[in-house]
């Protein structure tokens, strides 16, 4: 098993991958996640009606800056320099959610989907810092990748 994981050696040990014989390509990922909330919740949200402030902002700058600091946060985490990091938060009144959708962009020989997902987590944390007093039920879920591109593994898109 040990074997088929890139962070661990054979011997069970945690190491960071070795990127430096790798071409720098342009690279790209998308995330995804939601917080699910009550639809009075939901319209607080959407009317930018929070006492903290515009929940969107609050939660697209939070996402921002995770990305930027992903490899200070996920052990073995490359440290590399993004080229683009944009999130965007969309309300789902049919389902009663906020949705966060980030997309990181690099050149470099590792990819971004650490930062991508990492951005989307950070925005949901703070979508639920920002709304808790009118709703402690909310749920956040499917943080997931959708897609990704460059590198030696090539294109990803999760099926829909």
């Amino acid at each position: 098993m040990a074997g088929d994981l890139t962070h661990i050696d054979s011997a069970g040990h945690a190491r960071m991958v070795d990127v430096g014989d790798k071409p720098a390509t342009s690279r790209e990922a998308v995330a995804e996640g939601r917080v699910r909330m009550l639809a009075q919740t939901l319209k607080k949200a959407l009317d930018g009606d929070s006492k903290k402030g515009s929940v969107r902002a609050a939660a697209e700058f939070a996402g921002i800056m995770a990305a930027k600091r992903t490899a200070e946060l996920i052990p073995l985490c490359h440290q590399i320099s993004l080229s683009s990091v944009k999130v965007e938060i969309t309300g789902d009144e049919v389902s009663g959610a906020l949705v966060v959708t980030a997309r990181a962009k690099t050149t470099g020989q590792t990819g971004v989907e650490m930062e991508a997902l990492t951005a989307v987590s950070v925005a949901c944390l703070t979508i639920y810092d920002m709304l808790k007093a009118s709703d402690r039920a909310m749920v956040i879920d499917g943080i997931t990748l959708l897609e990704k591109r460059g590198g030696s593994s090539g294109e990803y898109a999760r099926p829909r």
